[in-house]
């Protein structure tokens, strides 16, 4: 019998790409990535773990803000290169800018220019002390 983590198609870095959804609505809130021990430790806490590459180490979402990630399901696509958390996201906000999800701002063509379209729910200065 396999290990379940050796079925993801992981890149030459030993990462792969995880989507977060909210398993309610279907919004995408955020992309992050994951390496061995993130996805290991998410599946075994039931919250996102992913792995920063900017600070080279992993990375338990809200693990500052508060803003924890409960996992509903994981799920990963047909070609095992890209993984799915179906999340409940505490406290409303997944994005580090206090709002709903990372994806807030739109293209317009009539610029052409980005537009953010969804509120600030929380200052960033009051989550991130």
């Amino acid at each position: 019998m396999s290990n379940w983590l050796d079925e993801i198609a992981w890149d030459d870095k030993g990462l792969v790409p995880a989507i977060a959804q909210d398993a309610e609505s279907g919004d995408v809130l955020m992309f992050a990535w994951m390496n061995r021990e993130a996805l290991a430790r998410t599946a075994e806490l039931g919250e996102a773990v992913y792995f920063s590459r900017s600070r080279n180490k992993l990375w338990h979402k809200g693990e500052e803000s508060g803003h924890t990630q409960k996992v509903r399901e994981i799920r990963i696509d047909c070609d095992n290169d890209v993984v799915l958390l179906k999340i409940e996201q505490v406290g409303g906000i997944a994005c580090h800018t206090g709002r709903h999800s990372c994806f807030f701002q739109r293209y317009l063509g009539d610029g052409p220019r980005w537009e953010a379209v969804d509120p600030v729910l929380k200052d960033p200065k009051d989550i991130y002390k």
